[in-house]
């Protein structure tokens, strides 16, 4: 597991996570897609999260088990975090020192656009997949 320090653009909220997993996933959902231009590449870093500039932070409920925050200020996406477990995801473009990593799995495998595709093999879930699954854990 890897550490790591990260900020927003203007610096107004500021995360330390404490454990990193380096096997980050990729979302192809249509929120996702919608949230951020393309997909989401994001690492898991369970509830070890420190983030300064609370006030900062805008939340937005985008599904029955999940919400996500952005910087109010700048725009910058900090985290999808899950309501039941209360684990965040955040894009693993917001922290800058992160080495190591590697794609392991991607989500909503049936709704990626066929305008583009990733040549790594990895676990893949389609939506019915992924509704089943969180139908249980909600």
């Amino acid at each position: 597991m890897l550490s790591s320090k990260a900020s927003c653009l203007c610096g107004n909220v500021k995360i330390t996570a404490g454990k990193i997993n380096p096997k980050f996933t990729v979302c192809h959902c249509e929120s996702c897609r919608s949230w951020g231009g393309g997909p989401f590449f994001a690492v898991q870093c369970g509830t070890d999260v420190a983030i300064e500039g609370h006030e900062n932070i805008k939340s937005y409920e985008s599904s029955a088990w999940a919400s996500r925050g952005f910087c109010s200020n700048c725009g910058t996406h900090l985290y999808y975090k899950l309501k039941n477990s209360g684990e965040y995801n955040m894009p693993v473009g917001i922290f800058p020192n992160l080495k190591g990593l590697e794609m392991s799995m991607q989500y909503f495998c049936d709704q990626r656009p066929d305008y583009y595709c990733f040549s790594n093999e990895t676990k893949e879930m389609t939506r019915a997949e992924i509704m089943e699954y969180f139908a249980k854990h909600i």
